[in-house]
């Protein structure tokens, strides 16, 4: 049987824990959630018909700062992946060692079945319903899944209503709303300089090396432009719709503009056309799994053709897929630090609202990249120390800073 997100997340951090040979009261601390919300949320749509759905806010572990983690609208969010999710958030922000916890959260919606006006009204509802358990020093929403920074705005509006001025209630807002200068890239910036120091490490460059993208969202669309400026290769590239491929290379910039008018970067005339499933076998040296989790399975993960992986979306592989990756000996460069650049500057804002003032993009840039490289570093220290996968190294990493953060603060 399949294991579940929460059960394949749970497994990754049990494994750790017995490596550590940490005290069994730490199993109990660092797998429980330290809360969970459950809310329905009625709103009235715009032809007067009544619209319920489902809203969920995790909370995990704050032992090292506020809780934080992002806000997905999608059909199929429920309790078990926001676990999953939330608990994976504690570990990246403590890999990248920025002062947070970890949380997630969401609505069961599929957002294109409403009207701009409803969506709007069923965010602003879901924020009277959990208002009372985040704000800016509890709990940080951020955009993920099907939410951006205008839903951000209207969380912040409705948020500041309540409890008065707070644009530090949630990141990921416009620039002309107290955003950041560099949030919009900022993931794919991350998976960008986190791949670099991977090859780094082992005397290799960006410049020509191939990669292949599933996924076209804000992280795929950054990850691939941000490659082509460097002189890598996007050698394909998938989104829900379809894909396309070329062995020599894809021209990004036509690639952009082809997404930008069509919506899709499917029916690109610059390579052949392409699916997800085939994405996964493409001959290349990099797969960046960028789209939703649970997609390198045992099987799926026998065809994978590339040398590295790089998760620049959560929870991409399985407990088996992971197993058969390391047996495969491909480097798998781990969700918690791959994709941790869009919490980072979303750190980065929550500190410019909290101090009231902005920094220019350049310094984000340079502030981003020194956390991704200094994070690699300490994961690189505990693979070479330990003798393992990266994706063991990372945890190890997370697992002792919640640790020593949790036994500084004291047990009642």
């Amino acid at each position: 049987m399949t294991a579940t997100a929460d059960q394949t997340t749970n497994h990754f951090v049990e494994q750790w824990l017995s490596a550590l040979r940490l005290d069994e009261r730490y199993r109990t601390l660092l797998l429980t959630p330290t809360r969970e919300v459950r809310v329905e949320l009625t709103i009235t749509k715009d032809d007067g018909s009544l619209g319920t759905f489902i809203g969920y806010r995790v909370q995990h572990d704050d032992s090292r700062g506020p809780f934080k983690g992002g806000l997905r609208y999608h059909p199929s969010v429920e309790i078990d992946e926001v676990r999953s999710l939330a608990s994976l958030m504690t570990w990246k922000t403590a890999v990248v060692n920025v002062p947070f916890g970890g949380a997630k959260g969401g609505i069961q919606v599929d957002p294109a079945q409403l009207t701009p006006r409803e969506l709007q009204r069923l965010t602003r509802r879901f924020v009277d319903a959990i208002g009372s358990v985040i704000g800016p020093h509890v709990d940080i929403p951020a955009p993920d899944v099907n939410t951006n920074a205008q839903v951000m705005s209207w969380i912040f509006d409705q948020y500041s209503k309540r409890f008065g001025f707070s644009p530090a209630v949630v990141t990921g807002k416009p620039v002309h709303l107290h955003g950041s200068l560099g949030r919009d890239a900022a993931t794919g910036r991350g998976c960008l300089f986190a791949v670099r120091q991977v090859l780094a490490a082992e005397g290799k460059k960006l410049e020509g090396t191939r990669f292949a993208i599933q996924g076209f969202g804000n992280v795929g669309s950054w990850l691939a432009r941000l490659l082509a400026e460097r002189g890598a290769k996007v050698v394909a590239v998938t989104d829900t719709h379809g894909g396309v491929a070329h062995g020599d290379g894809l021209d990004v910039a036509r690639l952009m503009a082809h997404r930008a008018e069509a919506r899709t970067v499917a029916g690109f005339a610059g390579g052949q056309p392409i699916d997800n499933d085939a994405l996964i076998a493409v001959d290349c040296d990099v797969l960046a799994p960028c789209a939703l989790g649970h997609v390198l399975t045992a099987d799926t993960a026998r065809h994978v053709k590339a040398k590295y992986v790089l998760e620049g979306a959560n929870g991409p592989c399985t407990i088996e897929g992971d197993e058969e990756l390391a047996r495969r000996g491909v480097v798998c460069i781990p969700d918690i630090l791959a994709n941790a650049g869009g919490v980072t500057v979303s750190y980065f804002e929550w500190t410019q609202n909290i101090q009231q003032h902005s920094w220019g993009e350049d310094e984000v840039n340079e502030k981003l990249e020194r956390a991704i490289v200094h994070a690699h570093a300490a994961v690189e220290q505990a693979r070479r120390e330990l003798r393992c996968t990266m994706r063991t190294a990372a945890f190890v990493v997370a697992i002792r800073r919640v640790q020593r953060a949790t036994d500084a603060r004291g047990l009642d």
